[in-house]
């Protein structure tokens, strides 16, 4: 069973309506003002109107978003005149089928507009300063590092560079002589970075060590690591503007979810047991021909 056409959701519906439209008048010098109720055409007697257009606009696919308006009124107008002519036909029979899925497509919809009001109700700017507050400001967000190494493709060889290190050798003048990583040109200098920025076990390894220690040759799949830490910091709280678009997408979700808690909690929902039922049936899609 194909899609239906006016499928899409509310958001975009929201959106694409609050723009104004305005449309040429035959009978009119100017341009005549057009709302979502006004009738665009009738097929014997059943009005399709502006809004349909638009709902059946909103729903294309996206290599015709861009396409001239003259030819998308045009196109639009006459596939709803279409599906209006073969809907009233004695063909268009409204099936079991065609009522399921308008059941499915109502329900989907309401349930798109109901979270849609949730989420939009969730972002305050009292409440974006209160998580930013507790998530960032007054939150731990652990240690940041700065480190360097030394990367070569041996076991053997880094243990040579830490017994010359011991000796007194320069760690920055041996990561240019022998790293064969990127950084070896700048004396094998990784900046400030924190957790999940590096392999798991070079990180274990920084989290490991004390400001000015050299580390045990490192293994990752690089080869080799001789690491000494420079030092650490604790990490400050990003600037809010940075982080709002996340704290306000967190907002709407905890916000979408604990409602949903909260009407299956208040909703009185039944289930059928089907633990004794082949659930194959499921694939036997010929039954919405009946």
């Amino acid at each position: 069973m194909s899609k239906t056409l006016m499928k899409l959701s509310a958001a975009a519906v929201a959106l694409t309506l609050a723009l104004p439209v305005l449309a040429q008048d035959a009978d009119a010098d100017k341009p005549a003002e057009i709302t979502i109720d006004t009738v665009v055409a009738t097929v014997n007697g059943t009005d399709i109107t502006f809004g349909h257009m638009l709902m059946a606009r909103a729903s294309l696919p996206e290599r015709f978003q861009q396409a001239p308006t003259d030819d998308l009124w045009q196109g639009l107008l006459e596939r709803l005149i279409q599906y209006e002519t073969l809907a009233q036909s004695d063909k268009g029979e409204e099936t079991h089928r065609v009522q399921l899925a308008l059941d499915n497509e109502k329900r989907e919809l309401l349930a798109a507009e109901a979270m849609q009001a949730v989420a939009d109700g969730a972002v305050t700017e009292e409440a974006v300063e209160a998580a930013y507050k507790a998530d960032y400001v007054d939150a731990d967000l652990g240690v940041e590092y700065n480190a360097s190494h030394i990367l070569v493709e041996t076991e053997e060889k880094a243990k040579e560079l830490i017994q010359e290190l011991a000796d007194g050798a320069d760690f920055a003048e041996l990561a240019r002589a022998n790293s064969t990583g990127p950084t070896g040109p700048n004396g094998g200098s990784l900046g400030w970075f924190g957790k999940g920025r590096m392999l798991k076990a070079f990180e274990d390894a920084v989290a490991a060590m004390e400001p000015g220690a050299v580390s045990a040759p490192v293994q990752t799949r690089y080869g080799w690591h001789v690491i000494t830490l420079n030092e650490t910091r604790t990490m400050d709280a990003p600037p809010l503007e940075q982080v709002r678009p996340a704290i306000e997408q967190k907002l709407k979700q905890d916000a979408v979810q604990a409602y949903i808690a909260e009407q299956a909690e208040a909703g009185e929902v039944t289930r059928l047991d089907f633990t004794e039922i082949d659930t194959s049936i499921l694939n036997n899609l010929g039954l919405l021909a009946e």
